[in-house]
């Protein structure tokens, strides 16, 4: 637990910081080469020019200016290719290590601190903040300090030339790759949060649309959320448009600082050549090697709008990863026993965070190995919080949750997990085989386990007419019934092999006679393993011993 909580967002991109620096000395060599080759090639032609002019055709030395510019053809060529090969390499591992990052900080916190954030909102931090992170290297950092280090090199080599030439390049580069971005982006760090809150709405509104569509449709309320879906793509498209209008007057005032600038090198090189201080051929290779930085120069400010949107996309996606943890496990967590332990919850109080009214007070129970029971309450009693509890998804606020003799606050969370099987409301079916799904619940299963499991909930005879163990079940399990649905995932939570097992309305949206049917299989495949269920429906004889209802945050016996 404490190597993922120190694993921070920079540590993604510090663990491929070779690639990283391999990436920007490429694309430095690409401009670098670019740059040279259009200050050489300027150079030679009016040299050329001039010695045929003078008839010194023969004594002009063509041979040297044009290896040089075949060779840095050449690096230009290679180094843009394995810039290319390389960049979009590192860019691709990057972006896959951000989901992971992502998933393996996030998951923890679920469902008890996720469940506050809507599917869309995470669905866009998933996707479109990790999509601006990612483009970093290639959109951001890499051109800028490429640029940098490019500029650097342009204003040496010009003062080996001309002096004032390389004074008039340094004013340059600040005025037009720092003062310019500066303006451009000034102020903007507010619109690009709301620029990305409005996107992040769009999407949330575009795939509760598609996730309701059926209810939508029902409701007759289709043309409504589809106002509303076009509301946001409006609210959005305004807050684009805003954001290219400022692109397009940077864009503007680096036209207008390039053309002075222009102007201004070509009269320094015209007077360092008429005072003789440089050649014709020195003089023109200094007006090609500004015109070549003014036109690396125009993508800065691009370069600084992408690292403004990937630094508050980053600030998004650590909002959310960085929240404080439901439970925390205790320093030195202690072990529980190998066999099944008695589990009891003693005067648990609890209330959510923030709010004053308790949920639950001064909770009583006691399920010896074995037992099986069931609570039953009103909407809004506190069910889904007592069984929060029991998975220790949240700590009580009062009294204590106790494992065979041991608190299970002091015990690792994971430890306790593997202690206790969850079958929640609705469990979903994924998208992929009989025993991908299955396996979820153990890794390791063998085949004949996966058979047996699929036989003690009734589905043997269905998966053999399926195909078997690798038969495709379909998006959210849309080749399987509702009562099939159910019971594959029932047959899940079975395989975890967890001496107690937590249902959440297991029978929700059942028939009655495909749930009792459901309900006795379960009891018949529990063996010896504890139940605790949490249900509206009424349960035929024999399936549980006992029977509680949770009111007003009390629990009582039936």
């Amino acid at each position: 637990m404490n190597r993922v909580r120190d694993d921070s967002l920079k540590q993604v991109f510090a663990r491929h910081r070779g690639r990283l620096l391999l990436t920007v000395l490429l694309l430095w060599t690409t401009m670098l080469a670019g740059t040279a080759l259009l200050g050489l090639s300027g150079g030679f032609l009016t040299a050329a020019a001039l010695a045929g002019a003078a008839g010194l055709g023969s004594g002009f030395n063509f041979f040297s200016p044009s290896a040089g510019i075949r060779g840095l053809t050449m690096a230009r060529i290679v180094s843009r290719y394995f810039e290319k090969l390389v960049g979009h390499d590192v860019t691709l591992r990057i972006a896959r290590d951000l989901r992971v990052w992502f998933f393996r900080r996030a998951l923890p916190l679920a469902p008890a601190k996720l469940a506050g954030i809507r599917t869309g909102e995470l669905l866009a931090r998933l996707m479109s903040d990790i999509g601006e992170v990612d483009g970093l290297l290639v959109r951001a950092i890499g051109p800028l300090l490429a640029l940098g280090g490019v500029s650097l090199v342009a204003v040496g080599s010009a003062a080996l030339i001309h002096p004032p030439a390389a004074l008039l390049l340094a004013v340059l580069a600040l005025l037009i790759g720092v003062g310019v971005p500066w303006l451009t982006v000034r102020g903007a760090g507010g619109q690009e949060r709301d620029r990305a809150l409005h996107r992040a709405q769009l999407r949330t509104q575009a795939f509760e649309g598609l996730e309701g569509a059926a209810d939508l449709t029902a409701l007759q309320a289709r043309e409504h959320w589809n106002l509303r879906v076009l509301v946001a793509a409006k609210q959005l498209r305004s807050r684009d448009r805003r954001r290219r209008w400022r692109l397009v007057g940077g864009n503007a005032l680096h036209g207008l600082c390039a053309s002075v600038g222009l102007v201004a090198m070509l009269w320094v090189a015209l007077n360092g050549f008429q005072r003789g201080a440089i050649d014709a051929a020195m003089a023109a290779a200094l007006v090609f090697l500004t015109v070549a930085l003014i036109e690396l120069w125009a993508g800065i400010g691009l370069a600084w709008q992408s690292w403004l949107s990937g630094r508050v996309a980053a600030a998004r996606l650590e909002s959310i990863v960085d929240q404080a943890p439901g439970v925390v496990d205790a320093d030195l967590p202690v072990a529980l026993p190998m066999q099944p332990g008695t589990l009891q919850l003693e005067q648990v109080d609890f209330r959510w965070p923030g709010q004053g009214r308790a949920l639950l007070e001064g909770v009583q129970l006691t399920l010896a190995p074995g037992e099986r029971i069931a609570i039953r309450g009103d909407s809004g009693s506190g069910k889904t919080t007592l069984s929060s509890l029991l998975l220790r998804l949240w700590d009580p606020d009062g009294g204590r949750v106790v494992y065979a003799g041991q608190d299970i606050h002091e015990v690792a969370q994971a430890d306790w997990h593997r202690q206790i099987a969850w079958l929640p409301q609705h469990a979903p079916v994924f998208a992929g085989s009989i025993a991908d799904n299955l396996r979820l619940g153990d890794a390791q299963a063998s085949d004949e386990r996966l058979w047996q499991v699929l036989a003690d909930v009734r589905l043997q005879v269905w998966a053999e007419r399926l195909g078997g163990l690798q038969a495709w079940v379909g998006e959210n399990g849309a080749t399987m019934s509702a009562g099939q649905a159910r019971r594959l995932a029932l047959a899940r939570a079975l395989l975890r092999g967890s001496p107690i097992l937590l249902l959440d309305e297991p029978t929700e949206g059942l028939d009655v006679d495909t749930a009792h049917a459901l309900l006795h299989d379960m009891v018949a495949a529990l063996g010896g393993r504890s139940l605790v269920m949490i249900t509206h429906d009424e349960l035929p004889d024999g399936i549980v011993h006992r029977s509680y209802r949770l009111h007003e945050g009390t629990l009582r016996q039936s």
